[in-house]
């Protein structure tokens, strides 16, 4: 780890209102996985966006919209931040989000497969449409003419351009969670 967790007794005047606004965020969107210490210091990625606010906070506004209201079911939502997670490698994101995803139904072998980048045979349409998807973004390139039409047709317009900033942002938080080398909990191990 190559930031040292930011004590909330420490925090400026600048971090204060950023440090609530995310704690408030934090207990309404991401449960299920330990992202904050008992003293209420901030775990994952947000120890590096509110050691930075200048940065954080406009991308901790990008996740509060990502996270608030989505189109998207939520396994499908799992299955896209699962294979973004994986294909960076990103500790953290795939432990909180394994987590995440058996709390919505995925079951094990399903995200064992995703995790060890691979295309579970059994996923659903929807599934197997955010899965690949999410696997010809982050390989890089322009999403093909066919995988668009099949997320337009599964979830619409909106719900096919959800899935891409969905992709776009965990490929912020596993770029972040990789720079500053997070580490999974210790009480997760």
């Amino acid at each position: 780890m190559r930031l040292p967790i930011l004590d909330p007794k420490e925090l400026s005047d600048e971090q204060k209102p950023l440090y609530a606004d995310m704690q408030a965020g934090i207990k309404d969107h991401f449960k299920g996985f330990v992202n904050m210490r008992d003293d209420g210091a901030l775990l994952g990625p947000w120890n590096p966006w509110i050691r930075e606010p200048r940065f954080g906070k406009p991308v901790w506004e990008l996740v509060k919209a990502i996270a608030s209201n989505p189109l998207l079911p939520a396994p499908v939502r799992e299955v896209a931040i699962l294979v973004t997670g994986s294909h960076f490698r990103s500790g953290y994101e795939l432990y909180a989000h394994v987590l995440v995803a058996e709390q919505r139904g995925l079951s094990d072998e399903k995200l064992a497969t995703i995790v060890a980048g691979q295309r579970p045979v059994d996923l659903t349409k929807q599934e197997a449409v955010a899965y690949d998807m999410a696997s010809a973004l982050v390989s890089g390139g322009v999403l093909p003419e066919l995988t668009y039409r099949a997320a337009v047709k599964e979830f619409g317009e909106h719900g096919a351009a959800e899935l891409s900033y969905l992709v776009g942002v965990y490929c912020m938080v596993s770029v972040t969670l990789n720079t500053f080398d997070v580490p999974v909990p210790d009480s997760a191990s």
